[in-house]
């Protein structure tokens, strides 16, 4: 905790950038209704390690940042339901907000595909994105969605070790 009483953030790196871009672009597609190839030529174009408006974007990992809002939409009917049977009984996928909603989408992603990746370190960065928008209670329940999925995708990350002599 910083001396302000507030969490302090890891700095991103370009994988971690990647991933927040990746948010980025799969709520713009979610609301606005861009399409993929329109996204992904935007932000290579004018966001991916880009100022805009004074502001600096991190540089990304522009191929992770392809793979990972690519895979979503390709895998979007596979990992909705996924991620809806993780979410608290009663509270359908579609009635979650729509950051959260692509949040939840990529970190569900990485955890299907990208398994050179620890499960570990997906949950906490997407915890970590989920920080950047939402008060605690959300990123505690972007921590047991993604908690439940790795588990159920990757069981062998989560086995006990064995025990020693």
């Amino acid at each position: 905790m910083s001396s302000g009483g507030k969490p302090e953030f890891r700095p991103a790196n370009q994988r971690g950038a990647a991933r927040l871009a990746a948010v980025q672009a799969l709520y713009q597609m979610d609301l606005a209704g861009a399409t993929l190839p329109e996204v992904l030529a935007e932000f290579a174009s004018f966001r991916l390690g880009k100022e805009i408006d004074g502001t600096q974007y991190r540089d990304a990992d522009g191929a992770y940042f392809r793979d990972i809002v690519g895979g979503v939409v390709s895998d979007q009917k596979s990992l909705d339901p996924a991620i809806h049977n993780s979410l608290v009984a009663g509270w359908p996928l579609s009635r979650v907000d729509a950051t959260l909603r692509a949040i939840l989408r990529a970190g569900a992603w990485e955890l299907s595909k990208r398994t050179d990746v620890p499960a570990k370190v997906v949950i906490a960065e997407y915890v970590d994105i989920a920080r950047a928008f939402f008060e605690t209670d959300v990123t505690a329940m972007v921590n047991a969605v993604l908690d439940t999925l790795a588990r159920s995708m990757r069981p062998a990350e989560f086995a006990p070790a064995p025990a020693r002599d």
